[in-house]
């Protein structure tokens, strides 16, 4: 992983009920299409799931926003004095962690949909992985933390670089890394996340699923337009991962995810959940994205992953002075 400068900045402040993109133009490609190409990133101090005291309510208020801001200073002030300046324990420290302010909508959660901005009620027998005991083989969360140590089957999939733990899809604000790239021609659109680098080649022309039986990790999708909106659906998950959160296999999950570009700098991403053997709703999410001054590297996960030979080894290790006691 590469270390992120901290993002602190609180980009503000237009009233939740005025639409900032009213005179924007959206810019097109030489084919005449919306050019949503570049490298955006996702970060965001927003929950993903609404505080209860917030209700209903999709907006915060300029006084909230406020007592926020301060909040956020005191805490970062209080970090900065109380963190040496060496040692193996600033590994996951606060300078870290990439993090973002509350963007121009001022968002409760980025959940929006159902209305009280949470995970709606799980289905009966519905999967649910856990983050503090060994669960079932296969591992389908993408990050956990006591997972078993028996073998690699056994570690979260961001663990075996199968999938970054933002990637998604949907994609989500995570701890660093919250970039993708688009790129963009006539007939496909590609989305690549630099967690694990993911790449998802997009067809825009109307072409067929392939066959239900051919499943995939981040599923088969097929973009479109709505007006100046890239849409895009996918299907034929192959069950491997947690369908949103920490819930569901993915087996029948449906998603649907929106890019519209409403700024020079901002791509709003929304997306929809829909998995009726996980849910009793569907999930709507909205996450503001902003335009990234540099380009995305190669996250070589693999090639370096010598965390995944350690946690084993060291597990090994730990048996044997067990057993010498």
């Amino acid at each position: 992983m590469k270390p992120q400068l901290k993002i602190i900045t609180f980009t503000l402040l237009l009233l939740p009920g005025i639409s900032f993109a009213q005179s924007y133009e959206v810019p097109r490609t030489e084919w005449g299409l919306p050019d949503l190409q570049g490298v955006w990133n996702f970060s965001s101090q927003t929950p993903m799931q609404r505080p209860a005291q917030y209700g209903d309510r999709q907006y915060l208020t300029d006084e909230e926003v406020a007592e926020l801001q301060a909040r956020s200073s005191a805490l970062d002030e209080s970090s900065d004095a109380a963190i040496p300046g060496t040692g193996v324990d600033e590994a996951y420290n606060d300078f870290w962690i990439e993090s973002a302010g509350l963007g121009r909508a001022q968002l409760t959660s980025h959940i929006i949909y159902p209305e009280n901005g949470r995970i709606p009620p799980l289905q009966e027998n519905a999967y649910r992985s856990s983050f503090t005991e060994i669960p079932d083989r296969p591992v389908r969360a993408a990050l956990g933390v006591t997972f078993g140590t028996d073998g690699p089957e056994d570690r979260p999939l961001s663990d075996r670089c199968i999938l970054g733990f933002n990637a998604g899809p949907p994609v989500t604000p995570s701890f660093y890394n919250n970039n993708l790239q688009i790129v963009q021609n006539r007939d496909h659109v590609v989305i690549v996340t630099e967690m694990v680098h993911e790449t998802r080649v997009i067809p825009m022309n109307n072409s067929e699923y392939a066959p239900e039986e051919t499943s995939m990790w981040a599923g088969d999708a097929r973009g479109y337009w709505e007006g100046d909106t890239l849409v895009v659906e996918t299907k034929n998950f192959n069950g491997l991962t947690n369908s949103f959160s920490m819930f569901g296999t993915s087996k029948d999950k449906h998603l649907i995810e929106k890019f519209t570009r409403v700024a020079h700098d901002q791509v709003n991403y929304e997306f929809t959940v829909n998995d009726p053997s996980t849910f009793t709703d569907k999930i709507v999410g909205l996450i503001p994205m902003y335009k990234v001054a540099g380009q995305v590297y190669e996250y070589a996960c693999h090639e370096g992953n010598y965390g995944m030979v350690n946690i084993l080894r060291g597990a090994r290790v730990q048996e044997q002075m067990e057993e010498s006691d």
